[in-house]
């Protein structure tokens, strides 16, 4: 079986790893269009062109960027940041395989029989956040008056920035996507017509009171999938230093994902190249992969400067709020 582990103690470069598993992959799935191996090796030379392409990147930061400067001007006094990543190596690999498990999973469970081709692909095609950027917000305490709700003031002005952003990009190149989840609560702030096209973890809060507002768009000048996502300054910090942050979310999807479940081993070969790929990424050993632009003390004390493990940042622009210095108390 091919695993991306195998290529992590070369000194390769990121994109010569992605090049050399995904032909590795094509040449096992030979002929036989219906392989699973085929629609990996795929998704990874996509994955590759999005890393090798920079007109590509800059062209949609741009389009991005183009938004951004729209705030400053419809929201002079809010302070906000805009970001951007492309998804680790790592994590890339270990959410299209976990696509396959939780698919494979799902499938017997209700049928006591395996999903075709056909419909697994279906689940890998799920993968939208490859490319993700992240608007956060915050309304500095001198612009507020006595007896202002800082917070409700903060998420009126996200589901304004909300409303307004499909429209916005549409004109742009991107298509909105309708979002494949269903939700039991609507705020009335989000007009009727985007809410097909939001996840709203503001109304409906995670367990572990992760709130965000996510919304994906097809980009059609590039061909790809991104993500976007809209926080509070409040909501950003949960969710990156608090009870939500990303390692405690990556620590229960590598609980999910490696979990028998209740399907039996050597049924399901998609299956179970799935989770042996899983596993195999879940205990590596950081420390002794070489990987040009990598280095890693241990499993904790990591530096990513290529995009394997942490992903590679895009997009870094700050607003600061104007007139911030007037006060001075």
């Amino acid at each position: 079986m091919i695993q991306l582990t195998d290529y992590l103690y070369s000194g390769d470069t990121v994109i010569r790893i992605l090049h050399k598993y995904s032909k590795d992959l094509l040449a096992a799935a030979g002929d036989d269009p219906d392989s699973i191996d085929r629609t990996h090796a795929e998704f990874l030379q996509h994955m590759c062109g999005m890393l090798e392409h920079n007109d590509f990147l800059t062209s949609q930061s741009q389009r991005i960027r183009d938004f951004y400067k729209y705030m400053t001007q419809r929201y002079p006094y809010l302070s906000f940041t805009f970001h951007g990543r492309i998804k680790s190596l790592i994590r890339a690999e270990e959410k299209f395989n976990g696509y396959i498990i939780s698919g494979v999973s799902n499938y017997y469970a209700k049928h006591g029989a395996y999903p075709s081709a056909c419909d697994l692909r279906s689940q890998v095609g799920r993968f939208r956040d490859l490319i993700a950027y992240r608007i956060v917000i915050s309304m500095p305490v001198c612009h507020l008056k006595p007896g202002d709700d800082r917070e409700a003031i903060e998420i009126r002005r996200l589901y304004e920035i909300a409303n307004e952003l499909p429209d916005f990009l549409e004109a742009r190149g991107f298509t909105p996507e309708e979002s494949n989840i269903r939700q039991e609560h609507f705020s009335p702030l989000l007009r009727e017509e985007v809410r097909p096209y939001y996840k709203d973890y503001i109304a409906n809060p995670k367990d572990t009171g992760y709130r965000s507002l996510h919304i994906v768009f097809y980009d059609n000048p590039a061909r790809s999938f991104t993500e976007l996502q809209l926080r509070t300054k409040d909501m950003d910090d949960l969710a990156e230093i608090g009870d939500a942050n990303h390692a405690t979310y990556e620590m229960s999807q590598q609980d999910e994902r490696s979990h028998p479940f209740s399907v039996p081993r050597g049924e399901c070969v998609w299956f179970d190249e799935a989770y042996e790929r899983v596993q195999s990424l879940q205990n590596l050993d950081l420390s002794k992969v070489d990987v040009n632009m990598f280095r890693a003390m241990d499993n904790y004390r990591i530096n990513d400067g290529c995009g394997l493990y942490t992903g590679r940042f895009i997009l870094p622009y700050e607003h600061l709020s104007r007139f911030q210095n007037d006060r001075i108390d």
